[in-house]
């Protein structure tokens, strides 16, 4: 059976202060309403093991590591954005055809959350098509109005997803 636990806590379990890198810790693994739950506490504030711990040891508390990912140019992705809306089949009206890519549908959706979240489109509204909501973006630097269809995604595959396009936009910048 795999357990799972967290990393070194940022914190002592004991008395709150920060736990600094290279420094000696301890860690007490105990159970709480049915989870494994690790504490970490400062070696000097260590008042022994708490009432019911499985396992303790002692360890160094490492470095923050630093992000290995450049943040997303909003610029780079507005113009990827813009690819993938040129690339998908569209009907005379502007409507998207029944077969673009799924894949691409899916990815464009993501990337227009993203750009929403960091200011470069703005969600104008939404309309029914059928059974599917359509939201409706304008750039926020007078890029032309797009239209998205909301996919339902679950969390799961938007991070996924975002994941995907993190990894493809570092290949494409290194």
């Amino acid at each position: 059976m795999d357990y799972h636990l967290k990393p070194v806590g940022r914190t002592c379990a004991h008395g709150g202060e920060r736990l600094e890198p290279n420094t000696v810790c301890v860690s007490v693994l105990v159970e709480r309403d049915g989870q494994l739950v690790r504490l970490d506490y400062c070696e000097a504030d260590w008042p022994g093991p708490p009432e019911g711990s499985i396992g303790q040891w002692r360890c160094t508390v490492p470095e923050p590591q630093a992000s290995a990912n450049r943040a997303i140019d909003p610029d780079g992705l507005m113009r990827y954005f813009e690819q993938l809306t040129e690339g998908l089949g569209k009907l005379p009206g502007g409507q998207l055809t029944e077969d673009a890519d799924p894949l691409q549908q899916k990815l464009r959706y993501v990337i227009a959350l993203l750009l929403l979240q960091k200011r470069r489109l703005k969600l104008d509204g939404s309309r029914m098509e059928g059974e599917r909501e359509v939201l409706e973006f304008t750039g926020a630097r007078g890029e032309g109005q797009f239209e998205v269809p909301d996919c339902k995604l679950a969390d799961e595959e938007i991070e996924g997803l975002q994941d995907q396009l993190n990894e493809q936009m570092q290949y494409e910048w290194s």
